[in-house]
């Protein structure tokens, strides 16, 4: 089984190869924790950048049972940046994946796109789409779920 704290400092050949191998899942319920993960800094820059943007950017994202979810920003947990939640195609290989689509909802982040995948127990990794261009990868997970 994976870990998050594995994600976090894991290269970007490895997490694709995680992402494509992986099942869609459930569209997960309620607030989710997320840490950004950033492979170009290597295992220890990449943890301790991750920790960074948890504290002062973006804290993870919070699903509604309507189909839509918001981002948990900065240390005071402000739930902004709307999007449209629901089963697609992935854009990197065409499989099944949750969606999050920014563009019917936000103006200023109508270009982002984010495809989440289940890989493991209450644990996704999520890729980030810009503009049609994979800019980036993220986890996401069910609070206290021991995954970390």
């Amino acid at each position: 089984m994976v870990t998050e704290a594995e994600l976090l400092k894991t290269d970007d050949q490895r997490l694709e190869e995680l992402f494509r191998g992986s099942p869609a899942g459930e569209i997960p319920k309620g607030p989710m924790e997320g840490r950004a993960i950033l492979p170009a800094a290597g295992p220890t820059g990449a943890r301790l950048l991750a920790c960074l943007v948890h504290l002062a950017l973006w804290r993870g994202k919070v699903f509604s049972p309507d189909g839509y979810l918001t981002n948990r920003l900065t240390a005071l947990d402000v739930l902004s940046v709307v999007a449209l939640v629901g089963p697609g195609p992935s854009r990197l290989d065409e499989q099944e994946c949750i969606v999050i689509d920014y563009s019917h909802t936000s103006a200023a982040f109508g270009g982002v796109r984010d495809e989440l995948r289940q890989v493991g127990p209450g644990l996704y990794l999520g890729l980030i789409w810009l503009c049609g261009h994979r800019i980036g990868w993220f986890t996401l997970r069910e609070p206290n779920s021991g995954t970390g």
